[in-house]
């Protein structure tokens, strides 16, 4: 006797507060075409208001740095193991991996022994560093949805399957993204400070920033500062490195969307990572910082065959914004760029257009819709049981 049609099924990874959002929107997009799949696996808060049944969530997996991974192994592996078990027991009919790439890696290899196929969305950064990964991924995934525009000819040439969707970020921001104000409504300068998502990454960058700011509080007047906290971040816990300075500099806390700090500041200094990019598309002038620990640092030098750290940068080919890195990432440096900068009517208006040639090579937004009509034309058509 044949029964009903099986539900499709979907199984998502997505490692990072980022990956969560950006997954959750493909989930959206796929579900409007066909309101009957079924989501589970890795992701965070957005996921699962997407309609994903997390089985991991994904705070527990993220880590910054090679040698930061291995405090969190036993916790990473323990996590895999469940994911796997989920997989063999599910059969889905699809597997998509968003960036995260060492856990994603293994999980495509994983995918492909059970007859899985894999898209991967948002792609590991080979073109920088490991490229060796390439043969990994040349084995073992089936697409690459990828979002700089330079990575799918790079993929292509080494006889990978790619296509560029544009970017996921402009999905969120309108064709024309608004220009912050020279001053704020109050008559000063707002410098936001963006330490980044995780507390690993805040802990190191946040007493630097600081610092920095202090700095330049007594050089320059009518300023203020305005420190963004990421989601599932403790305001206590950012508030006990904020509280030492609250009597000496103007400083906001400001959780929530990264966008509600970009609109309200003239300039920000920000961790390198994702953010930087969003600060590009508000046309938000910049000084990237970058700091992990010596022996990361050491590594990851050893490693990576690109000349620039931000996303801006390395999309731009050229030096647009400025990069502290390291030692270079201290407080007078961070205060001293940002000071020039501020004081440099005419740089700083070079600096935006710069900024929104980044992002006219960023392409269009639609980025997740593209995705998920790649998704589902590698989801077979639905199977039917048997009894």
């Amino acid at each position: 006797m044949i029964l009903a049609p099986q539900q499709r099924r979907v199984m998502m990874i997505a490692g990072e507060t980022s990956g969560d959002h950006h997954g959750a929107r493909v989930v959206l997009e796929m579900s409007a075409r066909d309101p009957d799949l079924v989501f589970f696996g890795i992701g965070g808060p957005r996921m699962k208001e997407a309609g994903v049944e997390i089985l991991v969530d994904s705070g527990r997996l993220s880590v910054v740095g090679i040698t930061e991974v291995f405090a969190r192994l036993p916790a990473v592996l323990r996590e895999a193991g469940r994911v796997k078990k989920e997989l063999v027991r599910r059969r889905p009919d699809l597997l998509i991996l968003i960036d995260f790439p060492d856990f994603n890696l293994h999980m495509a290899k994983f995918a492909r022994k059970h007859g899985v196929p894999v898209l991967y969305y948002i792609s590991p950064q080979v073109w920088a560093w490991r490229r060796g990964r390439v043969r990994k991924i040349r084995r073992y995934v089936d697409h690459m949805a990828v979002i700089l525009p330079f990575e799918a000819d790079f993929y292509r040439s080494r006889d990978v399957a790619a296509t560029f969707v544009g970017h996921p970020l402009l999905d969120h921001y309108a064709e024309e993204g608004p220009q912050p104000p020279e001053r704020s409504d109050n008559g000063k300068t707002r410098v936001g400070l963006l330490p980044g998502s995780r507390c690993s990454e805040i802990s190191r960058n946040l007493p630097v920033m600081l610092a920095s700011a202090r700095r330049l509080q007594d050089s320059l007047a009518d300023i203020g500062f305005i420190v963004s906290m990421a989601p599932g971040i403790d305001r206590q816990w950012i508030e006990n490195f904020i509280r030492p300075y609250r009597d000496v500099i103007d400083i906001d806390l400001m959780p929530g969307a990264i966008d509600r700090v970009l609109l309200q500041c003239n300039l920000v200094v920000a961790a390198s990572g994702t953010v930087t990019l969003e600060a590009a598309i508000h046309g938000v002038p910049m000084v990237i910082m970058y700091h992990v620990s010596p022996v990361s640092y050491q590594l990851g030098r050893m490693l990576v065959n690109v000349d620039h750290i931000g996303l801006a940068n390395i999309i731009a080919g050229q030096r647009v914004v400025p990069e502290l890195i390291q030692q270079d990432a201290n407080p007078a440096a961070i205060a001293r760029t940002v000071a020039h900068l501020l004081s440099d009517r005419k740089a700083l208006a070079d600096l935006r257009r710069r900024l929104r040639s980044v992002r006219a090579m960023l392409g269009e937004a639609g980025a997740s819709g593209k995705t998920a009509d790649i998704a589902l034309s590698m989801i077979p058509a639905r199977r039917q049981q048997n009894d």
